[in-house]
C-alpha cells in the first residue's frame, strides 16, 4: 500500500515535528546560566538561612527589652482542705476540718529604670548589625556564585585548548613518523614530537580534572548539579564607571555591609558601657495587689484586701562588681572601635585593589586578543615553513605551544574581567541582584 502523501503519514510527521519542537523548547528552558545558579544558591544557602535566622532573633530583642518597661500582671490561686485538733478552749478537744481558699492578683509597673531604657537602645543597634550581616552574606554569595560560574567556563575553555593542542601535536607526530618512513626525517624529530604530545595529553587530563573540581565547587554553592553552562560569545570590555578611585572608596566606606555591621556593634558596645553605669541608678517601681482569702478555723472568715506600694531600690555597694563591669564594657568598646578602624583600612585597600584589577583587566583582555591572532599566524606560518624545509620541528612545536598558551591567556583575561566587574561592586558594598542580571545578558 502506498503511504506517500497520505493523511496518516502527514499526521505522523506533524506529531513528530511537535515532539521535536517541545524537546528543543524544554532543553532551551533548562539552559543553565548565571541567573539560574544565583537563584538556586540564594534559595538553598545555609549562610543565608543562618543570617536571616540571626536577624529574626535580633528583631525579637526589641519587644523583649520593651517588656521590662510595660506592666506585668500576675495571678495566684490556691485551695485546700485542712484538719485541726484544738485543745485548751474547753474540757473537750475540738476536732474539725475546713476549706482554705486564696485568690490574688498583682500588678507591677516600672516607673523609672535606666538600664531598661538602655537595653531598648541596644536592641535597635543589634537589629542594625543583623541587617548589615544579612546584606553582607547576600553580597558575598553573589560574588562567590559569579566567581564559581566563570571558573567552570574557564576550566572548560582550558580543556578545549588542551584537546586542540593534543590534536595539533598528534598531527605533527604523525607527520614526523611518515617522514621517517620515507627517509626524509630522523628519529630525534619523532621522539621530540612524541614527547610534546605526551606532555599535552597529561595537560588534557589535568584540565579535565579541573573542570570536575570547578563544577563541584559551583554545585556546593547552588546545591544543584549544573547543566550545560551558557558562555560568553561577544564582549565589550568596560572599565570602572566612574573611572576614578575616590568615589569608589567613598561608596565603600558608606555602603559596605561589613563596615555597617562593625559600626552597629561598636554602638552596641558603647551602649553596654552606659548600661553598666546605670546599675548605680535608683529604680522606682509601683506594685499593686488584690487578694481574696476564705476559710479559717473558728469562726469561718472571708477577707478581701487591696493595696499599692511604691518601692525604691538604690545599690550602695556590691563588692566592686558594678565598677568592674563598667571597666570591662569600656575595654570591649575600645576593642570594637579598633576593629572598625582596621576594617576601614582593609576596605580602602580591597576597593583600591578591585579598582586597579578591573582597570588592568581591560588592557589585558585587549592584549590577549591580539596575542591569539598573532600566535595563530605565527603557527600557521611556521607550519608552512616546516613543510618546505625553511623552519625546524622545534620551531613548529614552539609555535604550537605558544598558540595554546595565548588562547589560555585569552580565556583567563575574558572571565577574569567579568569577575572583576562584580568584585569592584562587592568591595564598594553596592553589589545587587541587578548586577547579576546585567552580567547574565552577556551569556548565550
Amino acid at each position: 500500500m502506498q503511504l506517500h502523501g497520505s493523511p496518516a503519514l502527514s499526521s505522523l510527521c506533524l506529531k513528530l515535528t511537535i515532539v521535536v519542537v517541545l524537546v528543543f523548547t524544554a532543553t532551551a528552558a533548562r539552559a543553565y546560566d548565571l541567573q539560574t545558579a544565583y537563584r538556586q544558591a540564594m534559595a538553598t544557602s545555609p549562610a543565608i538561612v543562618r543570617a536571616r535566622a540571626q536577624l529574626d532573633a535580633e528583631l525579637e530583642g526589641r519587644p523583649l527589652a520593651r517588656a521590662a518597661l510595660l506592666p506585668h500582671l500576675g495571678g495566684f490561686a490556691s485551695g485546700g482542705m485542712n484538719s485541726a485538733r484544738v485543745t485548751g478552749l474547753g474540757p473537750i478537744p475540738i476536732s474539725t476540718g475546713y476549706h482554705s481558699d486564696v485568690l490574688s492578683a498583682t500588678l507591677t509597673q516600672s516607673i523609672f529604670d535606666g538600664q531598661a531604657w538602655e537595653s531598648l537602645k541596644q536592641a535597635d543597634s543589634r537589629i542594625r548589625a543583623g541587617e548589615a550581616a544579612l546584606a553582607s552574606t547576600e553580597q558575598s554569595l553573589m560574588f562567590d556564585v559569579t566567581q564559581a560560574y566563570f571558573e567552570v567556563l574557564q576550566t572548560q575553555a582550558d580543556e578545549r585548548v588542551a584537546r586542540q593542542q593534543v590534536k595539533l601535536l598528534q598531527a605533527i607526530a604523525d607527520q614526523t613518523k611518515t617522514s621517517l618512513r620515507v627517509g626524509k626525517g630522523d628519529i630525534i624529530s619523532v621522539q621530540e614530537a612524541q614527547a610534546q604530545l605526551d606532555a599535552a595529553k597529561t595537560d588534557l587530563v589535568v584540565a579535565k580534572n579541573r573542570v570536575a573540581i570547578s563544577k563541584a565547587q559551583l554545585e556546593q554553592l547552588t546545591h544543584h548539579r549544573p547543566g550545560a553552562l551558557q558562555d560568553v560569545k561577544v564582549l565589550h570590555v568596560i572599565g570602572p564607571q566612574p573611572d576614578s578611585l575616590t568615589p569608589w572608596i567613598e561608596s565603600a566606606l558608606k555602603n559596605q555591609p561589613l563596615l555597617q555591621q562593625a559600626r552597629a556593634s561598636l554602638e552596641t558596645s558603647k551602649e553596654q558601657v552606659e548600661y553598666e553605669k546605670r546599675a548605680r541608678w535608683p529604680t522606682l517601681t509601683l506594685n499593686g495587689f488584690v487578694e481574696h482569702a476564705a476559710g479559717t478555723l473558728i469562726p469561718p472568715l472571708t477577707m478581701n484586701q487591696a493595696g499599692a506600694v511604691v518601692s525604691v531600690s538604690i545599690p550602695f555597694f556590691e563588692g566592686g562588681a558594678i565598677r568592674a563591669r563598667v571597666r570591662q564594657a569600656e575595654a570591649l568598646s575600645h576593642a570594637s572601635g579598633a576593629k572598625v578602624l582596621a576594617l576601614k583600612d582593609q576596605i580602602r585597600l580591597d576597593t583600591q585593589a578591585a579598582f586597579l584589577t578591573l582597570q588592568d583587566s581591560v588592557a589585558r583582555f585587549d592584549a590577549t586578543q591580539a596575542s591569539v591572532a598573532s600566535a595563530r599566524l605565527s603557527m600557521e606560518g611556521t607550519r608552512k615553513g616546516y613543510e618546505i624545509g625553511t623552519r625546524s620541528l622545534v620551531d613548529l612545536l614552539t609555535a604550537t605551544t605558544n598558540y595554546a598558551g595565548a588562547r589560555r591567556n585569552y580565556y583567563l583575561a575574558l572571565y577574569s574581567h567579568l569577575v572583576a566587574r562584580i568584585q569592584l561592586k562587592a568591595a564598594a558594598g553596592v553589589l545587587t541582584s541587578q548586577d547579576i542580571e546585567s552580567l547574565n545578558t552577556l551569556l548565550h
